[in-house]
């Protein structure tokens, strides 16, 4: 009897890993690859297929532990795909529809931006119109139960898990607030969570605008730019600061239509160039259409998360002297990658071609070493471009391989070991200081998050009666007394750090950004940039112009 259970789950596991291996192939072949194979390659691949068939038949019947076939099928897909390059990625149904809900700018949870501090995971900031801010949960909140399982010693990752889910599925959130004597808990009713291209748009100054391109490029992105485009100019905006910092790319067609707003009809915005032979309809050109585009100058800002898409339009824009980069040498991601939809709901993403800037560049990092951990980790970047340098319509030098190279290379701000720590007491701080609960200081006290504010200066100034407080609170609190002394030496950052925290408290996670971006060094030289970017937009209209009279 046991023989025959056996033999008989043994045979339906089987069965369902030929089905999933063999929808792959298929689906492949009605791609028209298998078109391409002669006898021979149609016998090595059978060969192929009865070799892996029988190797996961040994595996399952004789390895010392039992394995999970769909565990032994993913990972023999993504072993093939390491193969090939790093973009290539087989994702199994659930990740398939999450990476799905990603691209339509939504995902589905209560509303929350959460992190691990010294001792727990806390609410950080709510969402407006979320399920977690209709139900009253507020920044500085510490999470210590969901559904009832003690969530203390939880990683930031852990309680995503477990607060994301299906829509319309209730999950129980127990919260401990400071000046509250027992824990609250929350009953929450998943729903759709906005994940917005833009994160922030606002006046940086009179006559510059900004734009936080940060999350991707999405099906609404084109959509999210021209609507904070037209507010910027409607509040006198003159020039524009983009910023691509972070933005890990997305779906070409959105790639294109962001770097058309900027360009002129026919300029060409990149080249997509597939295999040899193979006719896909990757190998094409895109140009801009638009007959009235925005003209005035042009600043984006970069940094080494900036890929695929990201760097698409900053190099269109670069190559036609239409913008000026300012920040660090890109990630280099110059591939291109097709979405295939599988059986059972799985789906394959892989690259089918390479893309290259107007100037001919194809900014693509080595990957040939195999070492994941190094291309991702971006291992000992160069900041001197080694590529191949190339003209961009006004003559000036850019290079190729390696990414987009900054006409204004600009380093990050770092933290130092110290400051990180300051940074958790200044949290640890301000929960007191929202709470109402520091002596003194009772106006600081925060009882709801008013989204709509318009941020001044004014709001929550840290003078010097909050920083004297914040001394005493480091030494009563026994984690933090030993950086009473870091304070002096770190005290430009510690304003800042409380400021944020307070108005993130106050306002939102975009108002708490905006104070944060006052000391980024690198958005401030690119406001120092602004009159070069004149010059720029000046020279390239002009080329434009002598172009078309000719």
């Amino acid at each position: 009897m046991f023989f025959h259970r056996h033999f008989a789950r043994l045979a339906l596991l089987l069965m369902v890993v030929s089905a999933v291996s063999g929808g792959i192939l298929m689906r492949w072949t009605a791609f028209g690859w298998g078109s391409q194979l002669g006898p021979p390659e149609h016998q090595q691949r059978a060969e192929l297929e009865r070799s892996v068939r029988e190797a996961q038949e040994v595996i399952l019947t004789h390895y010392v532990a039992a394995t999970p076939p769909d565990q032994l099928t993913k990972s023999a897909i993504q072993g093939m795909l390491r193969v090939l390059d790093p973009h290539s990625n087989f994702f199994d149904s659930k990740e398939f529809q999450e990476m799905r809900t990603e691209q339509h700018s939504r995902f589905y949870g209560i509303g929350v931006s959460i992190a691990r501090r010294h001792d727990r995971v806390y609410i950080l900031a709510t969402i407006e119109n979320t399920p977690a801010a209709r139900a009253g949960l507020r920044a500085g909140d510490a999470i210590i139960k969901v559904d009832d399982e003690p969530a203390t010693d939880w990683t930031t990752r852990q309680v995503l898990e477990k607060v994301r889910g299906e829509r319309g599925e209730p999950v129980s959130i127990t919260v401990e607030r400071l000046g509250v004597p027992k824990p609250l808990t929350f009953s929450i009713v998943r729903d759709a969570v906005p994940l917005p291209s833009i994160r922030t748009a606002f006046m940086v100054r009179p006559g510059i605008g900004y734009i936080a391109l940060s999350g991707g490029f999405n099906t609404t992105t084109e959509d999210e730019l021209r609507r904070a485009m037209n507010e910027l100019t409607a509040q006198g905006m003159q020039s524009l600061l983009l910023d691509l910092r972070g933005n890990p790319g997305g779906l070409l067609p959105q790639a294109v239509s962001v770097a058309d707003v900027f360009l002129r009809r026919d300029q060409k915005i990149v080249s997509v160039r597939g295999r040899q032979g193979y006719s896909g309809e990757e190998a094409r050109e895109y140009r801009a259409k638009n007959t009235a585009p925005f003209e005035k100058p042009v600043v984006v800002l970069i940094d080494r998360s900036s890929a695929s898409a990201s760097e698409i339009v900053a190099g269109a824009l670069q190559d036609h002297d239409r913008a000026l980069i300012v920040g660090e040498p890109s990630f280099g991601k110059g591939l291109v990658q097709r979405v295939f939809e599988l059986p059972f709901g799985a789906g394959l993403t892989l690259t089918t071609a390479k893309y290259y800037t107007p100037s001919g560049r194809c900014i693509q990092r080595s990957y040939t070493s195999g070492l994941l951990y190094a291309y991702y980790a971006h291992q000992s970047p160069e900041e001197t471009p080694t590529g191949e340098a190339v003209a961009t319509d006004a003559g000036r030098t850019v290079y190729g391989g390696g990414g987009i190279t900054p006409d204004i290379i600009v380093k990050p701000q770092t933290f130092s070991a110290v400051q990180s720590r300051l940074s958790d007491a200044t949290f640890a701080f301000a929960r007191h200081l929202a709470a109402g609960l520091v002596p003194g200081l009772v106006n600081y006290r925060i009882e709801r998050t008013d989204y709509r504010h318009q941020l001044r200066d004014s709001d929550f100034p840290i003078t010097d009666k909050v920083v004297a407080a914040f001394r005493e609170f480091l030494k009563s609190e026994a984690q933090f007394a030993t950086l009473e002394s870091a304070v002096t030496p770190n005290l430009d950052f510690v304003r800042n750090q409380l400021r944020q925290h307070l108005v993130t408290a106050a306002y939102g996670t975009e108002a708490g950004f905006r104070v944060q971006l006052m000391t980024d060094p690198q958005f401030l030289r690119a406001i120092e940039a602004v009159p070069q970017a004149v010059e720029l937009a000046q020279r390239a209209w002009l080329l434009t112009e002598t172009g078309q009279r000719r």
